[in-house]
């Protein structure tokens, strides 16, 4: 039984593991039936999402190779928060522009997620993008390692849905991304937040 009030302190904590995203840091704890405990954590710099939605009512969604699964997923336009003190929504943007090539007249906050908070501090803030359209050739980004070789759909926002019923689209922040937007858009978007919305959950390190 937890006891209510109980502050779990830091005792001490060490990084274990610095890489070139991620860090882990081992923490000691002090639990409620005062015993000290080890706690590993994941520390990630949170990340954005967008679902792209056309006038047509279909998104876009993006096809990448994810190593740690070995195999690409069907996935929204993401990226992670690596420019300190940026702005999610410029964030979104700039990761909707080099993934998919494209533009978008309006941003919305749709959700905020904690990815994995029992071993990791991420959070990822997921945008509905809208009023879409194409950035020009000469401007656009070119595309390195696993991006190289990623592909680009669209598909109707009830059939990308029904992907994620039949196990086909299985990436978390795709998956809580699309289930969303069909949820806001039965409300007529009106669940929808500011693009400055608050975000507690923002990791602290990435600025």
């Amino acid at each position: 039984m937890t006891t209510p009030g109980h502050r779990y302190e830091v005792t001490d904590s060490q990084l274990g593991y610095q890489g070139r995203i991620i860090a882990v840091r081992r923490d000691l704890v002090s639990m409620p039936d005062g015993d000290i405990s080890q706690r590993d954590v994941v520390v990630h710099p949170g990340a954005v999402g967008v679902v792209a939605l056309d006038d047509a009512g279909q998104v876009v969604l993006v096809h990448q190779y994810r190593h740690p699964v070995g195999a690409p997923l069907w996935e929204l336009p993401a990226g992670i928060l690596d420019v300190p003190g940026e702005p999610a929504s410029t964030a979104a943007a700039r990761e909707l522009g080099e993934e998919t090539a494209l533009r978008a007249e309006r941003f919305d906050v749709l959700v905020d997620v904690w990815s994995s908070p029992g071993m990791t501090d991420e959070a990822y803030r997921i945008f509905l993008a809208r009023g879409l359209s194409d950035v020009p050739v000469a401007e656009r980004h070119v595309a390195e390692h696993e991006e190289a070789d990623m592909g680009v759909a669209r598909v109707d926002l009830d059939e990308a849905v029904a992907r994620v019923l039949r196990g086909e689209i299985t990436n978390a922040m795709a998956v809580i991304g699309l289930l969303a937007t069909v949820r806001s858009r039965a409300d007529g978007f009106a669940s929808l937040r500011p693009t400055d919305a608050p975000w507690p959950g923002r990791p602290a390190h990435s600025g």
